[in-house]
C-alpha cells in the first residue's frame, strides 16, 4: 500500500537520480567545480528519503540486514552530501592554499560516497529479490551499480590516475546511466506503489529523453 511518505520518497529519488545524472555532465562535460559539487550535495540529500522508504520496506524481510544495509546506506549519502558541500564551500570562495590535490577528509576517494554506498546497495539489492513489491531487474540492476561503485571506489584508491580504464570505464557507465537508472526506477516504483511489468522500458525512454534534451541546450525530464 502506497503511504504520502512513499510517494515522497519516489520523488526524491526521482530528484536524486537526476542531480546524479547532472552530477555527471557537470564534472566530466563541463568540469564545473560549482555545479558538480552543487549536484552532489543535492544526490546525497535526495537519496536518504528514498533509502529510509526502502529500509521500510526490506525490513520486512529480513530486518537486520535490512538496519545494515540502511546505515551503511544512509552514512554514503550523507557523506556525499557532505563532500559535495565542502566543495561547493570551496568553489564559491576557494581557499588560498591550494588543496585541490588532498582527498576529501569526510570521504577519502570515495569512501563513502562509492565504497560504502556500494556495500549498502548490495545489501539492499538483495533484500528486494526477496519481495514481489520490486521487479527484479531493479534489485539486478541495484547489483550492477554496487559493483561498479566499489570498482570504482577501489580503482581511486589504489590507481588514482584518472585516466585510466579502471576508472574511467565505470564512472561513465555508473555516472550517466546505471545509477540515475536506478533512482529514476526505484522512484517510479515507489511513488506507484507497486512494481510494473513495462517500468524498466518508460524509465529508459526518460533517460534517453533527457539526455537528448540536454545535448540541445534544453533539460527536459519527462516524470
Amino acid at each position: 500500500m502506497k503511504t504520502s511518505f512513499e510517494k515522497f520518497a519516489g520523488w526524491s529519488a526521482i530528484l536524486a537520480g537526476i542531480s546524479g545524472f547532472l552530477y555527471s555532465i557537470s564534472f566530466i562535460v563541463l568540469r564545473s567545480e560549482l555545479l558538480s559539487a552543487l549536484f552532489l550535495m543535492l544526490g546525497g540529500l535526495f537519496s536518504t528519503a528514498a533509502l529510509t522508504a526502502l529500509y521500510q520496506r526490506v525490513r520486512e524481510t529480513e530486518s537486520g540486514f535490512a538496519l545494515f544495509g540502511f546505515l551503511l546506506g544512509i552514512s554514503g549519502v550523507l557523506g556525499s552530501a557532505i563532500h559535495g558541500g565542502y566543495n561547493l564551500a570551496n568553489a564559491i570562495h576557494p581557499p588560498s592554499a591550494d588543496i585541490a590535490g588532498l582527498p576529501s577528509a569526510i570521504d577519502p576517494r570515495g569512501l563513502l560516497t562509492f565504497g560504502v554506498a556500494g556495500l549498502a546497495l548490495f545489501i539492499l539489492s538483495w533484500l528486494m529479490t526477496q519481495q514481489s513489491g520490486f521487479p527484479k531487474r531493479l534489485a539486478y540492476l541495484g547489483y550492477l551499480s554496487a559493483t561498479l561503485m566499489i570498482v570504482l571506489y577501489l580503482g581511486r584508491l589504489i590507481i588514482l590516475d584518472a585516466t585510466s580504464l579502471v576508472i574511467v570505464v565505470p564512472a561513465l557507465l555508473e555516472g550517466f546511466i546505471v545509477n540515475p537508472l536506478w533512482y529514476l526506477w526505484l522512484g517510479r516504483t515507489l511513488a506507484r506503489g507497486r512494481a510494473h511489468p513495462n517500468e524498466m522500458w518508460f524509465v529508459l525512454y526518460c533517460v534517453f529523453h533527457s539526455t537528448a534534451s540536454w545535448n540541445e541546450k534544453r533539460f527536459e525530464p519527462c516524470f
